[in-house]
């Protein structure tokens, strides 16, 4: 491409924190409009992941502007439906060496994140004088709700059921949200390599914790006695610390609210087993942060984002399943749910502001539809 861009990972010279900006291929110079809204990501606390995320994207389309000789601020309607058209049918870059193997091709659902940053950063560029408003103003329409969302208030003269609803983008059936069984979760755990990873492991299935959460955690937020007083804490039995604050290797946990979690005792043991295996690795010993590096240079170094995904990476293949931090997340509340724990309770245990969130775990699964049916022809043959 000419004048192609690409996300790069940016570490400060004065305190090694992370960011993420956007760089023309040829020569690496920074491109302004992208970097200062990314800048503006991290001003309003998005976790790493997003910043990075949305780094690539914006580079995506800076990329395929500059191919065709398009100014990336001055897209018209058209310019911005073939953009989300290219994306659905351009081939993704192949994966290691392989090159006989079957081209991929990023999904709707994908081209639709991608269209989501665009807008974003070409409502960025608007406030700030670099974009056109009559351009921005093309992205959205207004959309009047008929049937509101679980938990969505329309106001009192329903003021609020007309919203802002994007004028470009696939339309992409809900898939719902993967889960584990208990029998896939218990095979996951026999797959782990090592300690630190079944930890891992087990406390998103068990708790619901976030990822960010998780590689944030510090050594001084596993409160796993009985009674944790000479701590100055009063929460009562095992249990974990989630907090909101900066860490070296970027984690951040999403909500500003810091909450307790319980954890059960074979959680606690899973954790002992991890702590001796730690410290058979002298750099780790002085670590404050709960998961570290301990099979690859630099040892003791705060476990990164990377570094766990490419765990999850390892752990699905050899399950022959999805494995990511969210499908774990979602199976312990998936669990809690089915179990008949409360909604209110479900919703502390994983940090959500809002009751609607917990909507998508209340699924019926395929089980509970066959026992529907089964229950109703049982009774109609009299044997229920």
């Amino acid at each position: 491409m000419i004048d192609s861009y690409r996300a790069e990972r940016a570490v400060s010279a004065c305190d090694e924190s992370v960011s993420w900006v956007v760089v023309r291929v040829a020569d690496y110079a920074l491109h302004v409009e992208a970097v200062a809204y990314l800048a503006a990501l991290r001003a309003m606390d998005r976790s790493p992941n997003t910043e990075r995320a949305y780094a690539g994207r914006v580079a995506l389309y800076l990329s395929y502007a500059a191919d065709r000789g398009l100014d990336w601020s001055r897209p018209g309607l058209e310019d911005l439906a073939r953009f989300l058209r290219w994306l659905v049918a351009e081939p993704l870059p192949a994966r290691g060496r392989a090159s006989s193997v079957e081209p991929r091709f990023r999904s709707k659902k994908a081209a639709n994140a991608v269209m989501t940053a665009v807008c974003g950063f070409l409502r960025f560029g608007a406030q700030h004088g670099w974009v056109a408003p009559e351009v921005v103003a093309r992205l959205w329409e207004p959309k009047f709700l008929a049937f509101l969302p679980p938990g969505y208030s329309a106001g009192e003269n329903g003021q609020f059921r007309t919203v802002r609803a994007k004028t470009i983008k696939f339309t992409v059936a809900d898939e719902g949200y993967e889960w584990l069984s208990a029998e896939q979760f218990e095979q996951l755990l026999g797959l782990t390599s090592n300690a630190r990873d079944r930890f891992m492991v087990a406390l998103i299935g068990t708790t619901g914790m976030r990822i960010g959460e998780t590689l944030g955690l510090r050594r001084e937020d596993m409160h796993l006695l009985a009674n944790s007083a000479s701590l100055g804490c009063r929460v009562a039995g095992p249990h974990v610390h989630v907090r909101r604050r900066a860490n070296a290797n970027g984690a951040l946990a999403k909500s500003r609210f810091p909450r307790s979690i319980p954890v059960t005792e074979e959680l606690v043991e899973l954790y002992a087993d991890y702590a001796h295996e730690r410290d058979r690795v002298p750099e780790a010993a002085g670590a404050d942060m709960v998961f570290v590096n301990l099979f690859r240079e630099p040892l003791g170094r705060p476990l990164g984002y990377q570094n766990a995904k490419g765990m999850f990476d390892r752990l699905a293949r050899r399950a022959g399943f999805a494995v990511r931090p969210h499908v774990l997340r979602h199976t312990a509340a998936t669990r809690w749910v089915r179990s008949g724990v409360p909604r209110d309770v479900v919703q502390a245990l994983l940090g959500h502001v809002s009751p609607s969130s917990l909507d998508p775990y209340v699924h019926a699964s395929d089980q509970d539809k066959r026992d529907a049916v089964e229950r109703v022809a049982a009774l109609r043959e009299g044997r229920a």
